[in-house]
């Protein structure tokens, strides 16, 4: 980035900071709405069977999932990335807050979908608010300051949850949800709008005062034909749908083996588990922010993928208690780094195209299929053969993906996409390298 303009982002960074750390806590819980806690509700109070539980849930991921891309050309379009995120804070509480009058199935359906519809502008919209704020040079670090924010308030929630849901019962996590979310629209609102250039939001070349003086503007967006060309982005996707179709059904199946050996306490080592790997998530946020542009960002994803093979096969040695507990933190590693790490690596792949946003909606849709496809094939591999096969099955997948993304994607830091032709290394700059050249 030009020196010149380096003051003017530090100035709008510094105004943002807090608003922005504030809206990641307070997101945290809003993003997923009553997330596993609908289940239990349904189930409990309600008194609906699991097979209409598990419809309902099933509809609300689909919708979420095919609302991703299109979630993410909006945040490209709009230049009220603020008030986006905040109605869909409010559609997602709303939807949430309806279900005890409302708690018939299309209804609860219709709602959920709609909170999951809503619920996928935020990953791209933060992401957009913050290179808008922040810049290229300075993204990694911040990206990594939300993460932490994110992971905490993840944590904050989870525990408030299970001593309120005790204290009062389960309705308690609904007037939860809705304080949230009530707070992550104020820290919305807190952030400047003049500190978020919406031009740079969606990846485009920044643009120094001189540079302004002299009429040299961007360069307009890039055809859409730029994500099918960037052969790296290609790539990465499928490395995440690899690290998806591994990690989720993990938890999952340690909470099932948890509750299979005591039923009464199965429920809270579950929470347990998910706080624990919450709070390590933080730190490995904080390391990818701070060590993202030293060391690269291909050695830290390489760390996240590395772990989930090791947790497949140690949850294999043993059915203890502790033991499975203590492993599951493992996926605080993992998770921490990927949830830093991918929008850095996918705002290096379209710097300068216009296109950051609609590629985050891509490669989370490629999450959401791995994670769909994880749950459910591990299903008919425990029916099949057991737990120890399950998770086998799952630490071969999450090899596969660390191989390919070792053996065939670049490092991303310092390269930049000139749309149409390559992905060309800038830090060789007249050598005239290709990281990757485009997809035939």
């Amino acid at each position: 980035m030009h020196r010149s303009n380096r003051p003017i982002l530090a100035n709008r960074a510094l105004k943002a900071r807090r608003p922005l750390d504030a809206l990641n806590f307070f997101l945290a819980d809003v993003r997923d709405g009553l997330g596993p806690y609908l289940a239990i509700y349904l189930l409990t109070v309600q008194k609906w069977d699991e097979a209409s539980i598990g419809l309902v849930m099933s509809i609300a991921t689909l919708a979420g999932l095919l609302a991703q891309t299109p979630a993410g050309a909006l945040t490209d379009a709009t230049r009220a990335k603020r008030t986006l995120v905040l109605l869909a804070a409010l559609l997602v509480t709303c939807a949430s807050l309806l279900l005890p009058w409302l708690p018939t199935f299309w209804w609860v359906a219709a709602s959920q979908a709609a909170a999951h519809a809503a619920a996928a502008v935020f990953a791209p919209a933060i992401a957009a608010i913050t290179l808008g704020v922040v810049g290229h040079a300075a993204f990694a670090g911040r990206i990594g300051r939300n993460e932490s924010f994110n992971h905490a308030g993840n944590a904050f929630a989870a525990a408030a949850a299970g001593i309120c849901a005790y204290a009062w019962g389960p309705l308690v996590v609904f007037f939860l949800l809705a304080a949230m979310s009530l707070a992550s629209v104020l820290s919305a609102l807190a952030i400047p709008g003049k500190a978020i250039d919406h031009d740079l939001a969606r990846g485009l070349h920044d643009v120094t005062p001189a540079q302004r003086a002299r009429g040299e503007d961007r360069d307009q967006p890039s055809g859409l034909d730029v994500l099918i060309h960037c052969r790296p982005l290609l790539i990465f996707a499928t490395c995440v749908l690899l690290f998806h179709f591994a990690n989720a059904a993990m938890l999952p199946l340690v909470g099932q083996k948890l509750a299979l050996q005591d039923r009464n306490s199965g429920t809270s080592l579950m929470s347990a588990c998910i706080v624990a790997a919450q709070i390590v998530m933080v730190p490995m946020a904080m390391l990818v922010g701070a060590k993202a542009d030293a060391w690269g960002r291909k050695p830290l994803f390489l760390i996240g993928l590395l772990i989930l093979p090791i947790r497949g096969v140690l949850y294999t040695l043993s059915n203890d208690t502790y033991w499975l507990v203590a492993v599951q933190l493992l996926d605080g590693v993992g998770a921490g780094i990927y949830g830093a790490i991918f929008p850095v690596i996918v705002a290096d792949l379209m710097r300068g195209t216009g296109r950051f946003n609609i590629a985050q909606g891509i490669v989370i849709t490629a999450h959401g299929v791995g994670a769909a496809l994880s749950t459910a094939l591990a299903g008919f591999v425990i029916v099949q053969a057991g737990y120890s096969a399950a998770f086998l099955v799952l630490a071969g997948i999450a090899a596969a993906g660390l191989l390919l993304f070792w053996l065939l994607m670049p490092e991303t830091a310092g390269i930049e996409l000139e749309p149409g032709i390559a992905t060309r290394d800038k830090s060789r700059a007249g050598s005239g390298a290709l990281a990757a050249a485009p997809a035939e």
